[in-house]
């Protein structure tokens, strides 16, 4: 099944955390795995992160990653201070599931077909090594936020 974005695979789960050395510590011990190491989100100059479609070269987020299952990954982010979608969630929401993620080829065209479903684009930014990008798209009417990824060709 293609879907909306081309795939109905769930490649992340994503939770924003106040505390990422806590929650992963957590996890880790809920799932009996080592504990994986914290990462920055990377360097704007290589990110380009934008939020609500202007540039946004101060949102960062420290990022934790767990392999849980073929194919998927739970991710934890800690944003800091600055406005994102990451921080948004925090302010509204408290900590808890941020999005769903999909790994998706061509994402121009998978976000132009998510808005024509009614998605809309929040926050766009490229992998912190540069191998990829992500697209978080608010979906309302699916209670989450809905992530593309596309990891591009090494």
């Amino acid at each position: 099944m293609a879907g909306v974005v081309g795939t109905n695979l769930v490649a992340q789960v994503g939770f924003i955390v106040k505390d990422i050395e806590e929650t992963k510590r957590k996890w880790a011990a809920f799932l009996g795995v080592d504990v994986p190491e914290t990462q920055p989100c990377g360097d704007y100059e290589i990110t380009q992160t934008e939020f609500e479609g202007k540039p946004a070269p101060k949102a960062n987020s420290l990022l934790a990653f767990f392999d849980v299952g073929p194919g998927l990954q739970l991710e934890l982010i800690q944003p800091n201070e600055e406005p994102s979608t990451w921080r948004n969630f925090l302010n509204e929401h408290g900590e808890g599931m941020h999005h769903l993620a999909f790994q998706v080829r061509d994402s121009k065209e998978q976000i132009a077909r998510a808005e024509a479903a009614g998605l809309r684009l929040v926050q766009h930014g490229i992998y912190g090594d540069g191998g990829g990008e992500y697209n978080y798209m608010d979906a309302p009417d699916l209670k989450c936020i809905v992530e593309l990824l596309e990891s591009y060709p090494r």
